[in-house]
C-alpha cells in the first residue's frame, strides 16, 4: 500500500510538472508574439513589396494594394492629389491592355507624364534595387531634394517606410540621388499600400 501511495505521489508530480511546462511554453509563445511591433508588421509587408517589385511580379505587387483605396502614385516627393490613383485589378488590366496612363507632370518642363505602367514602374518606382538599400528608415525622411515634400500633410496619421540611395555615379556629387517611400493604411488587421512615392532631386 506504501508503495501504490508513493508511485501516485510520483505521477501526480510528474502531471503537475508536464502541466506547468505547458503553461510556462504558451506564456513565451505569447510574450513572443506581443513582442511584434507595428512597425515589424508594416516593415515586413514593405519587404515583400520591394521583393514583389523586383520580381516583376506584378500580380503578388498588386496583392499588397489597400483593397477600397487603391494606390496613388507620385513621381516626386511633392505629391499632388492629379497624381495616379489606380486599384488593384485596374493596375492589372492596365498591364494586359497596354494603356497608358497619366502619373502626373515632368519636373522641369511641366509636360504630363504619359507611360504604360511598366515603364512608369522601371523610371519612378523600381527604378534602383531598393532591397539593398543604401539607407532605409520608418517614419523619417532621407532623401531631401529642393521640392517640397508633402507626405506628413497628405497622410498625416499614416506610417511609411524609406529606402535611399545617395547617388550613383560620383560626377554628379550625390545630384542623383533617389528614394522610394511606401505608404501604409490598417485595413481588417492588415496593413496595405496607399501610396508609391519616388523622390529624387528636382530643377
Amino acid at each position: 500500500m506504501r508503495y501504490l501511495l508513493i508511485i501516485a505521489v510520483i505521477l501526480f508530480s510528474g502531471c503537475n510538472q508536464t502541466k506547468q511546462n505547458d503553461q510556462a511554453g504558451n506564456k513565451n509563445a505569447f510574450n513572443k508574439a506581443q513582442k511584434i511591433t507595428q512597425k515589424d508588421s508594416i516593415q515586413k509587408v514593405a519587404v515583400l513589396v520591394l521583393k514583389a517589385l523586383k520580381a516583376k511580379d506584378y500580380s503578388r505587387f498588386t496583392s499588397y494594394f489597400h483593397p477600397a483605396e487603391g494606390v496613388r502614385f507620385s513621381p516626386y516627393g511633392f505629391i499632388d492629389f492629379t497624381h495616379k490613383q489606380i486599384l488593384a485589378k485596374d493596375f492589372l488590366e492596365a498591364i494586359d491592355k497596354h494603356w497608358i496612363l497619366t502619373w502626373g507632370h515632368f519636373d522641369g518642363s511641366g509636360e504630363a507624364i504619359k507611360l504604360r505602367i511598366k515603364p512608369y514602374i522601371d523610371r519612378y518606382i523600381y527604378n534602383a534595387d531598393y532591397l539593398a538599400a543604401e539607407k532605409k528608415d520608418y517614419d523619417s525622411f532621407i532623401g531631401n531634394g529642393n521640392s517640397i515634400n508633402n507626405l506628413k500633410e497628405i497622410y498625416p496619421q499614416l506610417h511609411f517606410t524609406e529606402y535611399y540611395f545617395s547617388g550613383f555615379d560620383q560626377k554628379y556629387n550625390g545630384l542623383d540621388w533617389s528614394s522610394l517611400r511606401l505608404v501604409f493604411k490598417k485595413y481588417q488587421n492588415n496593413y496595405y499600400l496607399v501610396a508609391v512615392i519616388h523622390d529624387q532631386w528636382t530643377a
